[in-house]
């Protein structure tokens, strides 16, 4: 499986409603989250959704990028292109 680059745009699709994966990205890295019970329906503790960058999220959270490494790595998120 070849590693993919999600723009924003193309990350907030996969955002875990309607039968789609749950995929986040944190510090550049996507991840599925899509089979983790704490993602169901693409949200995690009321606070955040699937299909976006949680690199800031993840500052505040409990738990560190190490958390998010037990998770499959699908792709990158590539910068806005203005």
């Amino acid at each position: 499986m070849s590693l993919r680059e999600f723009t924003r745009q193309e990350l907030s699709q996969y955002n875990g409603k309607d039968g789609n994966p749950a995929f986040i990205a944190c510090c550049g890295m996507v991840y599925d989250v899509s089979r983790s019970f704490l993602w169901k329906n693409g949200k995690h503790e009321v606070l955040h959704v699937a299909g976006g960058d949680l690199t800031e999220a993840l500052s505040q959270a409990p738990h560190g990028l190490d958390l998010l490494q037990k998770f499959p790595f699908v792709g990158t998120l590539v910068k806005d292109q203005y």
